[in-house]
């Protein structure tokens, strides 16, 4: 461990403010424990630790995803963090990192890469830090989220201060609102509204951020009815609820609900603990804090919009592997002709699948899916396919269909087609036809230069594939042409008005 490191963790002062905390070795405490939920949740780590540093060790005072209480203090990254200054110190993969990569809680079990360290200062000394970790590296965090964990840091080192101070309920509250009040500068740039509520009263004390959250008027001074009431009817009963469970039950409680006429929707996390109960041990004055989740959940939604979509296309797609399976060996002479044919159409149909997954199933541009279908049957030397059309958006079905098709028509073209001789070419291109809600997109295939074509004796399955591939889009057809010259063939879709 560098000099300088050594020097700020064995700094007397700092090792004397520490000790008057009286605080190293006590028992888990519920309140720093939520705030290191609170830092993991907002960074979105397993790992969350409220550390102090002694000379020795580093101690946690709290800890969420770790089994250990303290580690040798050659090992902390906190001790990093202190020696640092009042800035939060990241460490996006510390593995390659020459100050931790030889660290044995990089190298062992506990296989750390990412840590993120806000320092927790308590009578102007830096006793440790509210830090987070990971097992895997992570770029640096956006500098709002980075100031989420330093408010939340500055909050652990009030808490601190307040529990060093007092212990009955009247100077918590004290306290604690003159901490809140010296905070809200840090809880607002952080995004993070504080807030106090005293249910004798049912007044509630919080920073002007709790009001823009609620879409409410500034006040620092509210009811909790009134807090209530700027909540979505579709949540109000299951707030309720969850405030009258947790807050009877316990000392802790947390939920999540929309908020009245905002568009977007916004969604607010609440997260809290009872500080003070009345003698009958009815809740009497309660901490909390809110912020702004609207992005997490809109992304949660669109998760599960796609988990959704994902199910019902890997049961079609496992319905037209099954269809290509069978119609393939009905009609292959031999296993080895099965396995060709078999695989290349899988083949075709995992380059479409892939374009939409890339694309999170929304649907994909034409040009991109015919470029990616025929692009294997093409010489890179001397261009032979010459493509062009409009940029159009395929539906998942056109686009797995079309899929199909391109490949049978670019595969026979390759066998038996234009792209068999040295001379043979492809022109392929695509255009909308009609109007309003009658368009259509057309597809055209036409083979030039190659032998002179005889319409085959039976219909192969691959004739079979490129008539009924787009069967699952409504009003689609398919022209396919054995003229002497060259094979055409004609796709139309009807295009929808959502694609424009």
């Amino acid at each position: 461990m560098p000099e300088h490191v050594w020097q700020t963790v064995n700094d007397q002062h700092r090792l004397a403010r520490l000790h008057a905390l009286e605080t190293i070795g006590t028992e888990s405490d519920a309140d720093f424990n939520r705030i290191a939920q609170l830092a993991g949740n907002v960074m979105g780590t397993p790992v969350a630790l409220v550390s102090l540093l002694e000379a020795k060790r580093q101690w946690f005072k709290a800890r969420t995803g770790f089994e250990r209480g303290e580690t040798p203090i050659e090992q902390s990254f906190c001790a990093h963090a202190i020696a640092a200054g009042n800035d939060v110190m990241v460490v996006e993969d510390a593995l390659h990192d020459p100050r931790f990569a030889e660290n044995p809680l990089v190298t062992g079990e506990d296989h750390v890469r990412f840590y993120v360290g806000a320092p927790i200062v308590v009578g102007g000394a830096t006793l440790g830090t509210l830090c987070v970790l990971d097992r895997e590296p992570r770029p640096r965090p956006s500098p709002e989220v980075l100031a989420q964990l330093e408010a939340l840091a500055a909050l652990a080192s009030s808490l601190f201060a307040l529990k060093e101070g007092t212990r009955s309920g009247a100077l918590a509250r004290a306290a604690l609102l003159r901490e809140e009040a010296r905070k809200s500068v840090a809880l607002d740039a952080a995004g993070i509204a504080s807030w106090v509520w005293d249910a004798r009263s049912d007044l509630v004390e919080c920073d002007p951020l709790m009001q823009v959250l609620l879409g409410m008027p500034q006040s620092t001074r509210l009811t909790a009815r009134r807090i209530f009431s700027a909540i979505d009817r579709r949540d109000v009963g299951q707030i309720e609820r969850w405030f009258r469970t947790d807050l009877s039950e316990g000392d802790e409680f947390a939920g999540e609900y929309r908020i009245r006429h905002t568009d977007p929707v916004r969604w607010l996390a609440a997260r809290g603990r009872v500080i003070e109960r009345d003698p009958e041990g009815r809740p009497a004055l309660i901490f909390g804090v809110n912020y702004d989740i609207s992005e997490a959940k809109s992304g949660e939604i669109r998760q599960r919009i796609l988990l959704r979509e994902l199910n019902h296309r890997v049961k079609n797609t496992l319905a037209t592997v099954q269809a290509l399976a069978s119609q393939t060996v009905r009609h292959a002479r031999d296993p080895r002709e099965f396995l060709e044919a078999f695989s290349s159409r899988l083949q075709a149909l995992g380059l479409a699948h892939g374009l939409l997954s890339d694309h999170e199933w929304r649907g994909i541009r034409i040009g991109d899916l015919v470029r990616r279908e025929v692009k294997p049957f093409d010489d890179p030397q001397r261009q032979r396919i010459a493509m062009s059309g409009a940029d159009i958006l395929l539906s998942p079905d056109q686009a797995v269909g079309l899929g199909l098709i391109l490949h049978e028509l670019a595969s026979n073209a390759m066998k038996y087609g234009s792209l068999s001789v040295p001379d043979g070419t492809v022109e392929l291109g695509w255009h909308v036809d009609g109007r309003d809600a009658d368009r259509q997109i057309s597809v055209d295939w036409k083979e030039s230069g190659g032998p002179a074509v005889v319409p085959p004796e039976r219909t192969g399955f691959g004739s079979i594939l490129i008539r009924r591939s787009l069967a699952k889009v409504l009003s689609s057809q398919v022209e396919h042409v054995f003229a002497p010259e060259g094979v055409t063939a004609r796709i139309t879709m009807p295009l929808d008005q959502q694609q424009d």
